[in-house]
């Protein structure tokens, strides 16, 4: 009986030590073929996003975001989630992709990827940006991103491609913007066309048609100096605005030779200030070298891209520089009333203020809203709130174009082919017409 005992108590004693000792004994097969479950959402979520099963993709990582939120691939997740959208394509898609984007550039500002984000960002308003002819709201934006990935992000690698994304960019922007004004130069419309001209030639000094741009500004410039010498005005106020209107016309095609001499216009430059009887400048070696690279970086575009161009809706910037620092500021433009209210008040005798006329495109964004006021508008260049001055009684005439039939405030609604608003009571706008009373006076 005591032996019976003896053994059982033996037994229980062995039992009591193998529980106490249990969790001190490690499992060989335990971490066998098992995994971190966050882990495990992340590497489902980004197979299911490689097969193109998006939805699951973005439902398993907002279960990890949500589940986990300590997790070390919380950031790699929201980056992720944003791809997911990015991949989908799709204008809905994409809006929702750059929220996320932002989102993960609010929360990991400092990470490496912030600036792929950007670029993410930047790139989806650049594939739908459109042609020069047709809505710029995509082009301004897409110019808009890129800028900021260049001056927040500086020591990024990215930092090379986001720059010659933008030189593309800003040629679609100042190809618009040339259209505009050749439309209003055909027109006799010179105010609004020296507005575009001037604001293209400061804000896109890199654009492939700049040599254009500053020989037709230039010409304008003389065509207000002949129209000027014809007025009845006291002489030593016309001969000062003549002198004026042909310094500017000489710096033009002045700038041609300085600064773009490797391009097409500088032939005709030359002999326009031969003309004017100005001295030619000679370019620096610089210069010379700056320009030449310029232009041997631009690839020609075929005629049979020029003629299929036309029937797609993106743009072709094979003509865009590889070369050279794009301009970071925001465009600014000059408000053609404001021009004419000048050149009236300098008629007048009246001194003119500085930069008058010059206004930031744009409510402070550096671009154009898609429905904005096109620049030059008759509440350019004034303080807002307050109205613009009162124009002298017996100039009232100056305010109302006659002949041109294009209102010069307003941006052609859909493409630079559209003239503005007729006067149902004036004749029809192909037929010239002759200036009357102190009209005369303006040339444009």
């Amino acid at each position: 009986m005591v032996r019976k005992i003896l053994v059982s108590a033996a037994l229980a004693g062995a039992l009591l030590v193998s529980s106490g000792c249990h969790h001190k004994v490690q499992n060989p097969l335990s971490n066998i073929d098992s995994k971190q479950p966050d882990k495990g959402l992340f590497d489902r979520a980004m197979d299911s996003m490689k097969k193109g099963r998006y939805q699951e993709s973005r439902t398993l990582l907002e279960t990890l975001i949500n589940t986990y939120p300590d997790s070390e691939y919380i950031a790699r997740a929201k980056l992720a989630l944003g791809d997911a959208w990015y991949a989908e394509g799709g204008k809905a898609a994409w809006q929702e992709a750059e929220a996320q984007y932002k989102d993960f550039q609010t929360f990991f500002p400092n990470l490496p990827e912030a600036s792929e984000a950007q670029l993410k960002i930047a790139t989806m308003h650049y594939r739908q940006m459109e042609k020069p002819d047709r809505d710029y709201a995509e082009a301004a934006r897409a110019a808009e991103e890129y800028k900021a990935l260049i001056q927040q992000y500086q020591d990024s690698p990215l930092v090379p491609q986001a720059k010659q994304k933008l030189r593309e960019v800003q040629e679609i922007l100042a190809e618009r913007q040339y259209r505009i004004a050749h439309f209003y130069y055909l027109r006799d419309n010179l105010a609004a066309s020296q507005a575009r001209l001037e604001s293209l030639i400061e804000s896109y000094p890199l654009y492939s048609g700049v040599d254009e741009a500053l020989f037709e500004l230039g010409t304008l410039y003389e065509k207000e100096a002949v129209a000027l010498r014809r007025q009845k005005i006291p002489d030593a106020q016309k001969e000062k605005l003549v002198a004026q209107f042909e310094k500017k016309a000489i710096e033009a095609y002045s700038k041609i030779i300085t600064r773009y001499p490797a391009t097409d216009r500088v032939g005709d430059a030359k002999h326009r200030l031969e003309a004017l009887k100005a001295p030619i400048p000679e370019p620096t070696a610089e210069a010379l070298a700056e320009s030449k690279a310029e232009e041997a970086s631009r690839d020609k575009v075929k005629l049979v891209a020029k003629v299929t161009g036309n029937f797609k809706k993106h743009p072709n910037v094979a003509t865009a520089t590889k070369v050279g620092e794009p301009n970071l500021n925001d465009e600014t433009v000059k408000s053609a009333p404001a021009m004419v209210n000048e050149l009236t008040n300098q008629i007048n005798g009246v001194q003119p203020s500085q930069n008058i006329g010059i206004q930031a495109v744009g409510t402070g964004t550096g671009t154009p809203a898609p429905n904005e006021k096109a620049p030059g508008s008759q509440n350019s260049g004034t303080t807002e709130g307050t109205p613009p001055p009162q124009a002298p009684a017996q100039m009232n005439e100056v305010q109302k174009p006659t002949g041109e039939g294009v209102d010069v405030t307003q941006t052609p609604a859909n493409s630079p082919t559209k003239a503005g608003k007729v006067d149902s009571k004036q004749e029809s706008s192909s037929k010239k017409k002759g200036k009357k009373g102190l009209r005369k006076l303006i040339p444009f």
